[in-house]
């Protein structure tokens, strides 16, 4: 029997908790919540960017705005993301309150020992398979990221009469979607894959506007297990597609846009450090268009009462080696960026600059809480501890996934020609075929373990720990994976030349984000004590004077609201 044991949970509380608006009252002004992830900031990047560095923009600050949210805000230097520490997963327990546990989102690429594979291919590659409706499902990989445009070349999404630029849900093809064979194989949209609410239900619900704005049409997955219409606005410009130009488009440093200023890299605009400013400055203005009260393209619409967006562009300049410019990352293990890298802090915080000017023209300033934090870090800050497996040569070593070819199934296995790949950047995470060869996958991996740069290996009880046991029947999780290996810090697995770090494992510089929580009536500080990522969303909702016990991972984990608050 499929595990089934979340849903009845979560459609009851649904029902007690549909008429539920206020829950306390409180004398908070704040109206308006702006969240913003800067995806890739390290907790050391805002005490670096905020108090400046010797040798890197003459000693001085680089953030000047997140250095004044600072002033008026509190600090939380050991905030963890999810672990894994992929966007999909990070972003999820952000709005949600919980952990891939309870969410049942362990990455973008994934897999569902409960659905069958999609009617057609998709973008990148995750194979057409059969479906049968109300049969036993074969299991397959999941994919929710921009190979489940309709046209990822397109920064639209390709979504039928949209304009150049507007991706979003309408962006999505069905025929892409994993099926779910218990549901007479109907595609699973992203929104259906997430098992909870979120901020955004809630919110909805209770009679606010919510709205957000990010990198894929695909992260509509926001709206949870409410349902895409609890979004009032979201847009999702395609990040991966082919880079444009952008008429009447200029970034906050005044970098025009209207032709690509990178030209030489076109593929994505995740290739060049000046082409995903650009990228980012599509959802900057939507941010002030709704400030202005309008909508993401400057139509009808209202201030939001839950709004904000993600910056790719901070993690691209982590990231990147870019042919015939430069290398991004940082220039030692304390965190000194890179000249590359600097221009991309610049360009952020010039961006939340914008935000925060808007929001006192406008007067919505001491009425919004501002909440700055990152889906993900990145890892090694030390650029001299990066280690690709197998490497651009590809003679660095074998990944786990390939050393366990012969045991996954065929959707997630390196040996298959016609798959998108296993789920390995410097995790990897390792779904079986049979579950019951677990013992001597592991044992294979332990054999291996230098070629491999094996760090951890996590399954059996280690795993089950912090996540549902893996499997079918028996209260199993058809989503969690057989077994987890976080590689010896700085390994990644790829044989990318393009890339110096890389998201997704548990390491420290993975997952050890800025959050910093700014607004009226709050004294400014710093809290030393770990906290999570997941607590943003109790705390937005206590912040609103909502009752964070009506999202479902607040009350299925326990995830109390942020400490040190006046709400």
């Amino acid at each position: 029997m499929i595990r089934r044991r979340l849903f009845p949970l979560l459609a009851a509380a649904a029902l007690l908790c549909a008429t539920a608006v206020q829950a306390e009252t409180h004398n908070s002004k704040i109206k308006h919540v702006l969240l913003i992830s800067v995806d890739g900031m390290h907790a050391v990047d805002f005490l670096n960017c905020a108090q400046g560095v010797a040798g890197v923009n003459n000693g001085e600050p680089y953030c000047p705005t997140l250095a004044a949210l600072g002033r008026t805000g509190i600090h939380y230097v050991a905030a963890s993301t999810s672990k894994p520490s992929d966007s999909f997963p990070g972003l999820m327990s952000i709005v949600s309150g919980a952990t891939p546990r309870t969410l049942g989102v362990y990455y973008d690429v994934a897999y569902d020992r409960s659905l069958d594979g999609p009617e057609v291919t998709t973008g990148n590659g995750n194979a057409a398979a059969p479906c049968k409706p109300f049969a036993t499902p074969t299991g397959y990989t999941t994919e929710y990221e921009e190979g489940i445009d309709l046209d990822q070349t397109k920064v639209n999404g390709g979504a039928p009469g949209a304009s150049l630029t507007d991706g979003t849900a309408a962006s999505i093809d069905p025929k892409k979607l994993d099926r779910d064979p218990a549901r007479g194989c109907a595609p699973v949209y992203p929104w259906q894959f997430v098992r909870t609410n979120t901020i955004f239900g809630v919110i909805h619900n209770a009679g606010g506007y919510a709205s957000w704005f990010d990198k894929h049409p695909a992260y509509a997955s926001v709206a949870g297990r409410d349902g895409i219409d609890v979004l009032d606005d979201f847009f999702g410009p395609e990040i991966n597609s082919t880079v444009i130009g952008l008429p009447g488009i200029a970034t906050p440093l005044g970098m025009d846009c209207s032709n690509i200023p990178d030209p030489s890299q076109t593929g994505s605009w995740t290739d060049s450090f000046q082409n995903v400013q650009c990228y980012d400055t599509l959802k900057v203005n939507a941010i002030l268009n709704q400030i202005a009260g309008k909508s993401h393209n400057g139509g009808a619409g209202q201030v939001p009462t839950i709004f904000g967006m993600n910056f790719q562009a901070l993690s691209v300049g982590q990231k990147l080696n870019e042919k015939n410019v430069g290398a991004g990352g940082y220039l030692d293990a304390a965190g000194t960026p890179s000249e590359l890298l600097l221009g991309e802090f610049q360009f952020v915080d010039a961006s939340l600059a914008e935000m925060v000017q808007a929001l006192k023209a406008n007067g919505l300033w001491e009425s919004t809480l501002v909440i700055v934090t990152a889906k993900h870090a990145q890892s090694p800050i030390d650029p001299a501890r990066y280690f690709a497996i197998p490497g651009p040569s590809g003679n660095n070593g074998q990944s786990p996934a390939t050393l366990l070819a012969n045991l996954l199934p065929m959707s997630e296995s390196p040996a298959n020609p016609n798959g998108i790949g296993p789920t390995e950047d410097d995790v990897s995470l390792i779904w079986l075929a049979d579950s019951s060869n677990t013992l001597s996958a592991v044992a294979t991996l332990e054999a291996n373990a230098d070629e491999a740069g094996i760090g951890q290996i996590f399954y059996g009880p280690t795993l089950a720990l912090n996540y549902n046991l893996p499997g079918l029947g028996d209260g199993r999780d058809p989503r969690t994976p057989d077994i987890i290996v976080t590689p010896n810090y700085g390994v990644t697995y790829t044989g990318s030349s393009k890339k110096q770090e890389e998201h997704g494992g548990f390491s420290h510089d993975d997952t050890n984000v800025i959050l910093l929580v700014s607004g009226s009536g709050i004294k400014p500080g710093t809290v030393f004590s770990e906290v999570g990522t997941n607590q943003v969303a109790p705390t937005i909702l206590r912040a609103l004077g909502l009752d964070p016990n009506q999202l479902d991972g607040v009350r299925l984990e326990g995830t109390q609201a942020l400490p040190a608050l006046p709400f």
